[in-house]
């Protein structure tokens, strides 16, 4: 199979630092997963599957599963974030955690280097498990819980893992939101000084 395609890649982001929170940004500013190619992309792009993995299985009914995921895995993130606990989130994101994810093994390339494989093609239920798996693991980690933020940018719901220097990053991405930010800064200040 081949890798996605560019064009679908550049429309999906992976900049959020967890394949759990890469979900989340599937819905923002429109939904992306809205075909089974796309679906595909993020799933390559999100590294839950090497890009040479088939997905034979892949259909239309994955795509429902995925956003229902994506879903319980925003409210339990923001209720995290917000001091609002919730249960029927928890519920369903630890629900599928328990299932079993795809399993990686290690393949020597003709050239004699390692490269991560999966045991089997994997189907919906394991990729489920794999980002179910990666959100909980994400909010049982205090150091990792502690660099959760939210982007600055104006409406931009996007919430990632702060783990730069000083932990001072204000923008989910600095090319989306941050150059946003400073374009408006510059119409701004431009303005003030044409009055």
């Amino acid at each position: 199979m081949a890798s996605p395609s560019s064009s679908a890649s550049y429309e999906l982001r992976f900049d959020s630092g967890r394949s759990s929170l890469d979900l989340l940004t599937t819905a923002h500013p429109e939904e992306r997963l809205d075909s089974v190619g796309r679906l595909r992309a993020w799933l390559y792009g999100s590294g839950l599957v090497p890009a040479d993995t088939p997905l034979r299985g892949a259909d239309p009914a994955w795509l429902p599963a995925m956003r229902e995921l994506r879903g319980h895995i925003g409210h339990l993130v923001c209720g995290e974030l917000d001091g609002r606990p919730a249960p029927a989130a928890l519920e369903r994101v630890n629900a599928l955690a328990r299932l079993t994810p795809p399993s990686p093994r290690a393949a020597r390339r003709a050239d004699g280097t390692l490269v991560r494989v999966l045991h089997a093609d994997p189907g919906c239920r394991e990729l489920l498990a794999a980002v179910a798996r990666d959100a909980v693991e994400l909010l049982t980690d205090p150091v990792a819980r502690s660099c959760l933020r939210r982007c600055e940018g104006d409406s931009c719901p996007i919430i990632y893992l702060d783990t730069s220097r000083g932990h001072r990053r204000r923008w989910c991405s600095s090319e989306v939101c941050g150059n946003r930010e400073r374009v408006a800064r510059h119409r701004r200040k431009t303005t003030l000084t044409q009055a």
